[in-house]
């Protein structure tokens, strides 16, 4: 059941672009399947691999035990630039991040990130994490429940399920949760929670909040030519870095304002258009379906 199976594994490599002798970073470890791809690649190189969830590195240090050329932290990838200088690596050739979860976090049904199976409501990425999704349908306001999952999970009816969640609290389980939102699934597509778990695991985890920072911090950490890819699973996650993306390889040049050079920028966006699953890999993984790879140059 626990199999993870790696998405876009192929193309993030090749859009890599690895250097035998450089140095790496898999911000998402997981299951271990990009980490392993890059360490194929490296011959005189490292590779520097970040997770925060202790079970992933355990089964991800099994698949990777041949190789000696590289080091996994625990640790959130908000922390890549302090991890990396405490190992005195200020400067990286590349670094992928997959922001979906991994197989094992959502096979694993006492993970609460399923809402296809009945167990307590958590959701933490880190099990360390004290705020699981039990604490906040359970302590947070109307107003904080319905913005979350109005932004967070863009569910038109944030404000029906909110007001619901606050009339039958305390919710125990993931079920308890589900039915709130079978109330109000109308005629829209997929389960009725879908929308709901993705707003509470992002806020579980405040997810979007250190993509942010890891993003500016990969940034900084590049060297020239050095490559940044990432795999996001859902419009919020990949609207941020086509965003990122844009601020950092345009310059806005006033109108009237007659161009002498243009200033440089600090990225060149390679992957004009995001790169999506091979039928081949949608056959073999449906769970791919949602990818969206990015790939930028630093300059």
């Amino acid at each position: 059941m626990l199999k993870h199976v790696t998405v876009l594994k192929n193309e993030t490599i090749e859009y890599l672009n690895i250097n035998p002798k450089g140095i790496y970073v898999d911000a998402t470890l997981g299951g271990g399947g990009h980490s392993e791809a890059i360490l194929e690649k490296l011959t005189d190189g490292f590779l520097y691999a970040f997770d925060q969830d202790a079970f992933a590195i355990k089964k991800a240090t099994e698949r990777l035990s041949k190789y000696s050329n590289f080091k996994i932290i625990h640790s959130n990838f908000a922390y890549l630039k302090e991890k990396l200088n405490e190992e005195n690596i200020s400067q990286i050739d590349g670094i992928i991040f997959d922001l979906g979860l991994s197989s094992f976090q959502i096979d694993d049904a006492d993970r609460g990130f399923s809402y296809l199976v009945d167990k307590p409501l958590d959701m933490r990425m880190n099990q360390n994490d004290r705020i699981s999704a039990k604490e906040i349908v359970n302590t947070y306001t109307f107003e904080q429940l319905r913005d979350i999952f109005w932004i967070y999970g863009e569910e038109k009816n944030a404000v029906k399920i909110a007001s619901e969640i606050i009339k039958r609290r305390p919710l125990e389980t993931t079920f308890d949760l589900v039915r709130i939102t079978d109330k109000f699934k109308g005629n829209q597509k997929g389960h009725s929670s879908k929308r709901v778990f993705q707003a509470l695991r992002i806020e579980v985890n405040q997810e979007l909040d250190v993509l942010k920072k890891a993003l500016e911090q990969s940034l900084e950490l590049l060297k020239p030519q050095g490559r940044m890819a990432l795999i996001s699973f859902h419009s919020l996650e990949d609207r941020m870095v086509k965003h990122f993306f844009k601020e950092h390889s345009q310059v806005d040049i006033p109108k009237g304002l007659p161009i002498i050079q243009l200033p440089k920028t600090a990225l060149k966006v390679i992957t004009r258009k995001a790169i999506l699953p091979s039928e081949a890999e949608l056959e073999e993984n449906t769970r791919s379906r949602s990818a969206k790879l990015r790939v930028a140059e630093k300059n």
